[in-house]
């Protein structure tokens, strides 16, 4: 008998798939109670927002696309989640470790009428993150193809490291070729918006408790012109088996890089601690 309630439980063949594509879609794992706590929790962020909120819509008089993150520890509803759902569980057999602690949490707000859209991109690169990771994407209103994010299937094995882009304008902040830094080479992302022929995306229909899982390293991105007619708002986890470790990215990562720093943190040490703490065994 599985040790696993059905909510947190991911079959083999779920498994298999995010090992292979870089991304799975997971039914039904996320409860009414849990989506309210992160709707009504977003709210009070957007009304009470971290020193993190970003507005990445450049037109301040257009309705916005906003952004908060490392936002659990203020705010009881994200660590409750953070720390009790079943995203732990799915996340310790997905990456298949012994041990899952929390990397980051964000939050993404779309205004109804927001033509801003997320550039394809890979997490990883954005800060200095190193290790076996997935994310948790989970949409607190049901969507359509149309209104969600394709992922780049298998890209998570291609070998390659991507420069860090601007949500605000989609241009990279690293530099404008490529750049090799503590013995890693970044390439800027290739134009996948204007030649999704050329890739093998997947994209997913989602009811109200539904998620997706994605490994850090996958590519990902809006490929759609619809423009939202309400409100619509993502919750996001970053999470991290046992071999994650803060290593030296770059410049464009300096801003968290001081968030570590200042919590005691230095180059090596263990995604651990009280900063980013154990999720799975819960302790």
């Amino acid at each position: 008998m599985s040790e696993f309630s059905p909510q947190e439980f991911v079959s083999d063949e779920e498994i298999a798939q995010f090992q292979r594509d870089g991304v799975v879609v997971l039914r039904n794992k996320f409860s009414k109670d849990w989506i309210d706590l992160l709707r009504e929790t977003i709210d009070e962020s957007r009304n009470r927002p971290s020193p993190h909120l970003v507005r990445h819509t450049k037109d301040p008089n257009a309705p916005g696309y906003f952004e908060d993150f490392w936002s659990w520890s203020m705010f009881d509803g994200f660590e409750t989640f953070v720390r009790e759902s079943p995203t732990a569980a799915h996340a310790q057999q997905l990456l298949g470790g012994e041990r899952i602690n929390l990397v980051m949490d964000n939050w993404f707000m779309r205004e109804a009428g927001s033509k801003s859209r997320p550039p394809f991109h890979q997490d990883l690169s954005y800060f200095d993150f190193f290790g076996s990771m997935c994310v948790l994407w989970l949409p607190l209103e049901p969507l359509t193809k149309e209104n969600g994010i394709a992922f780049v299937k298998g890209s998570h094995q291609w070998g390659k490291h991507f420069m860090r882009v601007r949500f605000t304008d989609g241009h990279e902040a690293g530099s404008d070729g490529t750049t090799t830094v503590n013995g890693v080479t970044y390439e800027l992302p290739p134009d996948i918006a204007s030649n999704q022929d050329e890739y093998d995306l997947a994209t997913f229909d989602m009811a109200l408790g539904d998620c997706i899982y994605f490994d850090m390293r996958t590519l990902h991105g809006g490929v759609s012109d619809v423009i939202p007619t309400e409100t619509i708002r993502r919750y996001t986890l970053r999470m991290t088996k046992e071999d994650g470790e803060l290593r030296y990215r770059g410049d464009w990562a300096k801003g968290e890089r001081e968030m570590f720093e200042a919590a005691g943190y230095k180059e090596g040490d263990a995604i651990a601690g009280d900063f980013f703490p154990q999720l799975y065994p819960r302790k």
